[in-house]
């Protein structure tokens, strides 16, 4: 199976797309009607070094992507998916027919200008650590502020913060065992992380107004890690989402290697995205951190459902006082607890262990606790697949991700 990825923001440069403009001069004069400047004039010439700029660097990777899009069109089989880093995921959409040219580009200036104004902030690249590691290293060293925005690959990640946070914590992790670089990302601000929120929640609005169609080919998105869906109603809080939350690139990437995707086509202006696939692809995966499980549970399947979306933020060692919860949603949370987790919890046990890490610490050394740390089984139909390939193929059939045909094909290819 076949997947093609387009490339986000970081990749731009002068000379972009100068192959292409010249063989889709249709797409060229679109763009230039929708941005009210000449896009090629801005990729070829960069004048007065705009493409370092967020609001013009969005829309110049988009319509670069187009063009490579429109390229690979012409000589290219079909995907079975598509994918895009972060930015590259509005070409993922467009290739998947979620909207037309004009739609898209619109969105992206718009999204750009909205995280453009978001000036306090910068990103920078750690390499060589796992994602444990880094965030051992901001919790020693109280950097609260800064947040891991990028999952790159298994050891790379992309750190999203103030300036003077980031320039604290460069010698801070040039000494640690493993790090190989602390290296600054062309970004005029913190991306994906929870300072973008207000630009995200302007941006839901925007979105508001868009009618998403129906995706042709699954797109993964990287803000789950899975495909859209059929709900485009899902798709718009993704989009918007995503400018505030982390990518999580090599959960994409293994989703579509278990989904049985072996050729990987990175359609843009760079290899970045080709040499994180093989970065992922060529990791052993890491075994299962029980007490990361749970505390994940606790905080998705417990508390997410009693007091929303701001318990996937809360700080795992926080107390859940700071939650404003008062004796009848404790009785609720154990009630939710022993029903998701299959243990008989007492409300004075949440009370008790007022922390997600406290409370999946108590859980872990209860005996019978094995079954509540493990991830939870698929459904009865899908368990009896030992494949894990097949069975995150016959899942996402199940929640409408897949069409009955399409995961046929898929399961087809695996054989």
């Amino acid at each position: 199976m076949r997947c093609y990825v387009f490339p986000g923001q970081g990749t731009q440069k002068k000379g972009m797309g100068r192959s292409l403009f010249g063989r889709f001069p249709d797409l060229r004069r679109r763009a230039d009607r929708v941005l009210g400047y000449s896009i090629e004039k801005l990729c070829l010439e960069n004048p007065e070094r705009q493409l370092s700029q967020t609001v013009y660097a969005q829309p110049a990777i988009y319509v670069v992507n187009a063009l490579h899009w429109s390229a690979a069109q012409e000589n290219l089989p079909p995907a079975d998916f598509l994918a895009g880093h972060s930015l590259g995921e509005y070409s993922a959409l467009l290739a998947a027919g979620a909207f037309d040219f004009e739609t898209g580009l619109t969105l992206v200036r718009r999204r750009a200008e909205l995280m453009g104004h978001v000036r306090d902030g910068a990103m920078a690249a750690v390499i060589g650590v796992s994602a444990q590691t880094i965030e051992k290293t901001l919790k020693q060293h109280d950097a609260t502020s800064v947040v891991i925005a990028n999952y790159n690959a298994p050891e790379q990640f992309v750190l999203s913060g103030s300036h003077e946070e980031l320039a604290r914590l460069k010698p801070v992790f040039e000494k640690v065992e493993g790090v190989r670089g602390f290296v600054p990302v062309r970004v005029s601000g913190p991306f994906h992380a929870p300072a973008m929120a207000p630009a995200a929640a302007r941006f839901r609005d925007v979105l508001a107004s868009v009618d998403v169609g129906e995706l042709r080919t699954p797109v993964i998105s990287n803000v789950t890690g899975r495909p859209f869906g059929p709900d485009a109603q899902r798709v718009r809080e993704l989009l918007a989402e995503q400018i505030a939350k982390p990518v999580r690139w090599t959960d994409c990437i293994r989703y579509l290697r278990n989904a049985g995707v072996s050729v990987f086509t990175e359609l843009g202006e760079s290899k970045v995205l080709t040499s994180l696939i093989d970065r992922i692809t060529t990791a052993q995966e890491p075994a299962p951190d029980l007490r990361r499980n749970m505390i994940e549970r606790i905080k998705r399947e417990i508390l997410q459902p009693e007091i929303g979306d701001e318990a996937l933020d809360f700080d795992e060692g926080a107390s859940f006082r700071q939650l404003g919860l008062n004796s009848i949603i404790y009785v609720r949370l154990a009630r939710r607890a022993g029903t998701t987790l299959g243990i008989p919890i007492k409300p004075d046990i949440i009370f008790q262990h007022r922390s997600c890490a406290a409370l999946a610490d108590y859980l872990l050394t209860r005996d019978d606790s094995a079954q509540a740390a493990a991830p939870k089984a698929p459904p009865e139909p899908v368990r009896e697949y030992q494949d894990e390939r097949v069975t995150a193929l016959l899942t996402d059939c199940a929640n409408g991700t897949l069409s009955v045909d399409r995961t046929i094909e898929a399961i087809r290819a695996l054989a």
